[in-house]
């Protein structure tokens, strides 16, 4: 089949060992990213096969409608909102799902939350200025850890605060405070209480319309000056302009965040980058070897069943008894 893998900045596809598993098959690779759908509808003509690099591209029906031969979206991770799914099954695209491990974001997550408390970057930076010692951090042992989500991230980041003598309080829906209870957790008892006295919070909710822009201004501002903020999930769970306007005041003290509206950022002068009290990294939660071997394995062999007539993990199955468009 042809297929086209789209948005791989690193160049790492192929390079991974489960490469291999789509030997036989005609595959090209896009490195840099099309924001122009004409020219990426051009690039992807003949192409049977879309894998999607997580949330890189958005897919949309003005897109598909210039694919008429694409038969098959391999997502790497779950569909979100990056994926018009009703324009897939109007068009006749079946959509396959893996799933990825939740070791690498929830490291990478507990690394913010470790370097932000320190100042790390802060220090080191001046280090390499010539200065010594340009400020006192924060230890991790003593503190309130908020984690907002309890799913198979959160409840890692819990397990590393015990490890470090931190305290996990939780909130999110009813019965994930209540797993995070039977776990040893605090549950918060309200959003209020759980942004006021949270020492740092981490935000760790899959991005839908109930939970876009869940997190508002006025909570950050309800936080301690003293608090940091961090975000590995999805920039678009804090309403727009929020968290810039809230450090700048102040509350949040700092923060840390991974995940960015729009991406890839190419641009030095974000208004992110410029704060002191704000630590960015470019969406690494997932990229990390091991991740990208699992991730990737699931995404190709779902590409390899369907080749063989027998499709995988197929979130709109309906499609597979429709007639292919075009």
């Amino acid at each position: 089949m042809q297929i086209t893998v789209l948005d791989d900045y690193q160049d790492a596809v192929r390079h991974l060992n489960c490469f291999k598993l789509l030997d036989g098959h005609d595959v090209q690779i896009l490195q840099q990213s099309y924001t122009d759908i004409s020219e990426l509808a051009s690039i992807l003509q003949d192409t049977e096969v879309l894998l999607l690099i997580r949330e890189r591209t958005k897919i949309t029906a003005e897109l598909l409608q210039l694919l008429p031969k694409l038969r098959l979206i391999s997502q790497t991770g779950k569909i979100s909102n990056h994926l018009d799914l009703d324009a897939c099954n109007a068009y006749h695209v079946a959509v396959a799902e893996s799933s990825g491990s939740p070791v690498a974001p929830a490291e990478l997550t507990w690394l913010l939350i470790m370097a932000g408390l320190r100042r790390l970057p802060e220090a080191v930076a001046a280090m390499k200025a010539g200065k010594w010692q340009i400020n006192i951090g924060q230890s991790v042992a003593g503190k309130t850890i908020g984690i907002w989500g309890y799913g198979k991230i959160g409840r890692l980041v819990a397990r590393y605060a015990k490890a470090f003598g931190a305290e996990a309080i939780v909130w999110g829906s009813e019965g994930s405070r209540e797993e995070a209870v039977k776990d040893g957790c605090l549950a918060a008892s309200s959003k209020s209480d759980f942004f006021h006295f949270a020492d740092v919070i981490t935000l760790h909710l899959r991005l839908l319309p109930a939970t876009r822009g869940i997190v508002k201004l006025e909570d950050l501002r309800s936080m301690k000056p003293s608090a940091l903020l961090v975000n590995t999930a999805r920039a678009e769970l804090i309403e727009p302009g929020a968290l810039l306007q809230a450090l700048r005041n102040g509350t949040p003290g700092a923060a840390a965040v991974d995940v960015y509206e729009s991406e890839p950022v190419l641009d030095p002068q974000h208004p992110l980058f410029l704060l002191p009290n704000v630590i960015c990294t470019p969406h690494l939660g997932y990229v990390e070897e091991n991740a990208y071997e699992q991730l990737f394995k699931l995404a190709f062999e779902n590409i390899v069943a369907f080749a063989q007539g027998r499709p995988q993990h197929i979130v709109n199955p309906q499609v597979l008894i429709a007639p292919a468009h075009g």
